[in-house]
């Protein structure tokens, strides 16, 4: 039997692979996790009132694009958070963004782009559903280096003309998994001008938006609109997964131009698994209400100062402006996951998992990702022995 080649290059998923790495070996003291991006803080109260509130609802199909309720919700938070209209058209409803940075590539990307294969760029360490929808469209994916020199984000200067002629979409994640880095908006224009002068799309993954510690992320759809850029150049993904610990609930949208919205609807007609009714009252709810956000965000405020008094004498310790990772450097991500875990029991990701190899460099080789979800004396001691183990 015959299997498909476009995904013979995949490496392993990151945390088969990091079972793989580990599991053979006993911890060296109580094991500890930080390395899967899961929120541990509380979930609202509310949440499951309103899903017993609603139960009717699992005994209806539910609306594939969103119900009038949801996308209400989505509208007015967009509204308040960046100042746009966004037009209930404009936005569709997701089961977790994966799904919809995956769904979207499949409905817009197109055959081809200046006669040729298309490119698909993204950043390089990156969320892995990138590289996937890229090769699933049949579009070659171009991982651009987001490093320390680059300020972990790709640097738009250097991507060759002919590069960008050939651009179908650019994925940005901001701020950045793993970096913790924050797109400015004067980074934001750049590339939107970019987009507009080489015809292509832009994919702007904001599922860490409203985890930040001094100042909101700004926000590409508003940038976008004070520009004057053509909406359906923008496709923007956010979710409730980390700004309301809801990961569980996967509850997600896009917001893109009326006509680039009908495509994905259209194909998610066909191909999506939509929410189910109760779940979109619970996901209505959680955009409608901010202090829940608030009360998250001061937990994580407390986080990074603990990281920083742990970790701020580190030799390349940076860090991060947004998000719930630490990006660490080290001289060999497998190697010091494989020694911490041995040695101490708490587990981290190395940082190339979620990397690929280009002219023979992984940006990540030298890093380790460390996920600041756990309780906070629970996250102070990994840091703790983290640093005990491989740096002291």
């Amino acid at each position: 039997m015959d299997f498909p080649e476009r995904f013979s290059d995949l490496p392993e998923y990151a945390f088969p692979r990091l079972r793989a790495l580990l599991d053979s070996h006993a911890p060296g003291g109580a094991p500890l996790a930080m390395t899967i991006g899961e929120p541990q803080h509380r979930y609202p109260d509310w949440v499951a009132p309103t899903i017993a509130e609603a139960a009717a609802g699992f005994g209806k199909y539910p609306v594939n694009e969103g119900s009038e309720m949801l996308l209400g919700a989505i509208s007015g938070w967009i509204g308040r958070r960046y100042g746009v209209a966004a037009a209930p058209e404009r936005l569709l409803a997701l089961n977790g963004t994966r799904e919809g940075l995956y769904n979207a590539a499949m409905a817009l990307c197109p055959e081809t782009k200046a006669g040729a294969r298309p490119l698909v760029l993204m950043p390089n360490p990156f969320y892995q559903v990138y590289a996937v929808a890229a090769l699933s469209v049949g579009a070659e994916p171009v991982y651009l280096p987001a490093t320390r020199e680059t300020g972990f984000l790709p640097d738009l200067d250097a991507i060759p003309a002919k590069t960008l002629d050939r651009t179908a979409i650019f994925y940005l994640c901001s701020p950045s998994n793993p970096q913790g880095a924050v797109a400015s908006e004067a980074y934001l224009k750049r590339l939107m001008d970019l987009a507009e002068r080489h015809d292509f799309r832009v994919f702007a993954d904001e599922c860490y938006s409203e985890i930040w510690r001094t100042a909101p992320p700004p926000g590409a759809l508003a940038v976008a609109e004070a520009m004057g850029a053509d909406p359906e150049r923008l496709v923007v993904f956010n979710s409730l997964s980390k700004r309301s610990n809801l990961p569980g609930l996967r509850a997600g949208f896009a917001a893109s131009g009326p006509e680039s919205t009908r495509r994905m609807r259209q194909l998610r007609n066909y191909a999506g698994a939509p929410l189910p009714l109760p779940l979109q009252a619970v996901a209505a709810k959680a955009w409608s209400d901010e202090a829940h956000v608030d009360e998250n965000r001061a937990l994580y405020a407390a986080k990074y100062d603990i990281a920083d008094r742990v970790l701020g004498g580190v030799p390349g310790y940076a860090a991060p402006e947004a998000g719930f990772f630490l990006w660490l450097p080290v001289d060999d991500g497998e190697a010091a996951a494989l020694k911490l875990w041995r040695e101490t029991g708490v587990r981290v990701l190395p940082g190339a998992y979620l990397g690929r190899d280009v002219g023979g460099e992984n940006p990540g080789n030298g890093y380790v990702r460390v996920a600041m979800v756990a309780p906070a004396d629970d996250m102070q001691r990994g840091l703790e022995t983290l640093r005990g183990c491989l740096y002291d």
